[in-house]
């Protein structure tokens, strides 16, 4: 899925989409998104984080919560724009673009920008369900791409032209906030820790994305408003073992049963790991900066920089960016 692919999912040619998601939660979602992205934009990657999770734990990964409530609750959070769908314009999604007040922009063109989350996003959720509704089967299916392309068709402003990567941290689940994260985006990243809850969601989430393309794509067949709707295709990148235990250079061996159950159900699966470390990942949302941007100073921080910038290097070569 190159550059043509990559216009599919709504987002800009040469601009990659990138969905962020795993149905169980406490899987190092949200951290492996920050600092994936961090990582990119050092390296001079132009980078914008979404955060659609309505626990906004990315967001607070970047701002402190009284930041938040001084000077984003109000006008700044994708809740903000969601809701401007009740009236007449919407914002502007590119409005709530804000930028990380510890990340600098980097001298090779690099930079990071985000669009925080609210804790009410929740309720978006729902309202967003009730508009899918419709008086007969072709209203109902004009009403379902009108939904599930909102994102998609935000993110077709200018102003994200700017970016060479968007990466959507997403909830742990399939819902209509979701599906509009998958129909935006070109590819699709699942962290997972390698025990039983972690995997096992994972055939399933497989699955789900497939029906969600296959209905979105009939759907798709109709003109909408007179204009053509394009099919959507996002492939899995693949799956990141996250928050791993090593022996002896490799993972423990009661981690390896549930990482080849992984493989078996033909999903691609990263040959980088990130090693637990929950005192590290932990001194992100109080210093406001992602592990990646830290200077290591021990061997352990030492070896997990190593892993991310690998892993991040592994993504690259995958997204073809």
């Amino acid at each position: 899925m190159q550059a043509e692919q990559a216009c599919t999912g709504g987002g800009v040619s040469g601009m990659r989409v990138v969905s962020v998601i795993n149905y169980k939660g406490g899987v190092g979602k949200t951290t492996l998104t920050a600092n994936i992205g961090a990582e990119l934009a050092f390296r001079g990657k132009k980078v914008l984080l979404i955060d659609l999770d309505p626990q906004a734990s990315l967001t607070f990964s970047f701002v402190r919560p009284e930041h938040w409530q001084q000077n984003l609750e109000a006008d700044k959070t994708i809740k903000k724009w969601y809701e401007s769908f009740d009236s007449s314009p919407p914002l502007s999604l590119s409005s709530l673009i804000v930028r990380a007040p510890r990340v600098g922009d980097y001298r090779n063109g690099g930079l990071l920008r985000f669009i925080p989350s609210h804790l009410g996003l929740i309720n978006v959720d729902l309202e967003l369900a009730t508009e899918l509704g419709g008086a007969s089967l072709k209203q109902s299916k004009i009403n379902y791409l009108r939904v599930h392309r909102r994102l998609a068709e935000g993110l077709k402003e200018a102003a994200f032209s700017e970016f060479d990567v968007i990466l959507i941290d997403c909830p742990p689940n399939f819902n209509v906030v979701t599906k509009n994260a998958i129909v935006a985006s070109d590819s699709v990243l699942i962290p997972a820790k390698a025990d039983y809850l972690s995997t096992l969601g994972i055939d399933y989430l497989r699955r789900s994305l497939s029906e969600l393309v296959r209905d979105y794509n009939e759907y798709a067949q109709l003109e909408s408003g007179g204009n053509e709707v394009r099919p959507i295709n996002p492939e899995i990148l693949g799956v990141v073992f996250t928050m791993m235990q090593f022996y002896d250079g490799q993972p423990i061996s009661a981690l390896r049963p549930y990482m080849r159950q992984t493989a078996a159900v033909g999903v691609p699966v990263f040959k980088t790991f990130v090693r637990e470390s929950k005192t590290l990942f932990a001194g992100s949302p109080s210093s406001g900066l992602p592990l990646v941007l830290r200077d290591g100073k021990t061997t352990t921080e030492k070896k997990i920089l190593k892993e991310l910038e690998g892993l991040v290097s592994e993504f690259l070569l995958k997204l073809g960016a």
